[in-house]
C-alpha cells in the first residue's frame, strides 16, 4: 500500500481487502478452480473493484499465490 494510501487509513483498508481475498478463495474453492492462473485472476479482479469503490484508484494488484 506504500504511496497507495495514507498511513493511518492503511491498516484498516489491507485489513477490509484481506477479507475480500478470503472471500473470493471459498468461491473459488466452492467453483471448484484449481488453475492458479484462474484464481489470481478473480482475486486481482476482485481487489481492483474493492479498492477503486473504497478509494477511486487503481493500484498494481500482483496476486502471488505459494503452494505449501
Amino acid at each position: 500500500s506504500r504511496g497507495f494510501v495514507y498511513v493511518r487509513d492503511a491498516e484498516e483498508l489491507m485489513i477490509a481487502a484481506e477479507h475480500r481475498v478470503d472471500q473470493v478463495l471459498e468461491e473459488c474453492e466452492m467453483q471448484r478452480i484449481k488453475d492458479w492462473t484462474t484464481i489470481k485472476q478473480n482475486v486481482r479482479d476482485a481487489l481492483g473493484k474493492f479498492f477503486y469503490d473504497k478509494t477511486r484508484r487503481r493500484p498494481m494488484i500482483l496476486p502471488i499465490i505459494q503452494d505449501v
